[in-house]
């Protein structure tokens, strides 16, 4: 034996080796991991095929991606959940899908829904009211004395706009009726058609007009007209009408020059598409006599019904130069505010 070959190393007093040989321990390392594998290994069922062998995570064969022995796979890579360590088969979840939570939408969201749902309600609103007043209805008040008894100071009035209808095709076509003597009619003064005025019909086209003495006469026929007050004495102007050549300081200059031309033996002849009005208070009244005759286009409609009236408050002859008699003042109109009221006129049909 050559000085530089191995001799093992016995220890004293024993019959142990303190080193094997390489290969001695490569079998008893071998025989530990094929023990350890027994207790893992499934039963082989009647076919011979391996027991969980069928896995729900994917379709690789043990001893693939380099494994001989087959890998248990990894837990992130499993889409049904859990994993039965003892099988190595994936435990699938219930079938049945948790609740999913209610969704709310954001606050600012649901304000800004309720601001336009407002916006868009508002604007039905708008389009619906401008309808009625341009076509339909509309409100007006009378500021003046030269309708009573019929309409007093105070009045507010629905005027009923689609009563006489357009004039033109339409007019014909539609169910409208014309106007006629004695319709009372609110119109666009012609003067300032910015203005609107209520009169009563006396002249339609083709009729011929005068007054003697108050009395109106219509194509030679005297009136009857129970609605008419008087408050004054005897005008000539006025209540002699039309007088050719004479001019009353109430009279437009244009409606001079226009009445001599229309004048035909002392009667009007009211033209084509116009029509004569006079107001119930006659000697209070600021009507054709001094302006001329209303335009078929410039009538607005006929009034409906008074849905309220209310009388003016007394008017202060005395000037109010302190404040403690500007706030009594308008106390007192305050206090006096239902008294004021015209019960009895509410709803009220005009006629």
């Amino acid at each position: 034996m050559s000085e530089f070959e191995a001799k093992p190393i016995i220890e004293p007093g024993t019959d142990a080796v303190a080193a094997e040989s390489h290969g001695e321990w490569q079998a008893h390392a071998d025989e530990v991991v094929a023990s350890d594998n027994a207790a893992f290994a499934e039963p082989v069922r009647a076919d011979g095929a391996v027991s969980g062998a069928e896995t729900t995570v994917g379709d690789a064969a043990p001893g693939e991606n380099g494994d001989a022995h087959g890998e248990t796979p990894d837990l992130t890579s499993v889409e049904a959940g859990e994993v039965n360590f003892q099988s190595g088969e994936a435990i699938s979840p219930s079938d049945e899908a948790p609740p999913e939570a209610a969704t709310i939408p954001p606050r600012h969201a649901s304000a800004a829904a309720s601001f336009m749902t407002t916006i868009q309600s508002l604007a039905i609103t708008v389009a619906i009211a401008v309808f009625v007043i341009t076509f339909i209805v509309q409100a007006f008040q009378i500021p003046s004395e030269s309708m009573e008894n019929t309409l007093l100071i105070g009045d507010y009035l629905l005027v009923d706009k689609v009563h006489y209808g357009p004039h033109g095709i339409w007019g014909k076509l539609e169910p409208y009726e014309p106007i006629k003597h004695g319709d009372i009619i609110v119109f666009k003064y012609p003067v300032n058609p910015t203005q609107h005025f209520v009169k009563r019909v006396i002249g339609v086209p083709g009729d011929r007009i005068r007054l003697i003495n108050k009395r109106v006469f219509v194509n030679g026929k005297p009136q009857t007209e129970p609605y008419v007050t008087y408050s004054r004495g005897f005008m000539e102007y006025a209540d002699n009408f039309p007088v050719p050549g004479m001019i009353d300081p109430n009279m437009e200059n244009s409606w001079y020059v226009e009445l001599n031309k229309l004048v035909e033996g002392r009667e009007l002849i009211v033209p084509e598409d116009s029509y004569f009005v006079l107001g119930d208070n006659r000697d209070k009244s600021l009507d054709s006599r001094y302006w001329g005759f209303v335009p078929r286009e410039n009538v607005v409609g006929r009034p409906l019904l008074i849905y309220f009236s209310m009388r003016r408050p007394i008017e202060v002859t005395t000037p109010l130069s302190s404040f403690s008699d500007k706030l009594h003042d308008l106390t007192y109109n305050l206090s006096d505010l239902s008294g004021r009221i015209r019960w009895r006129r509410a709803f009220r049909l005009i006629k």
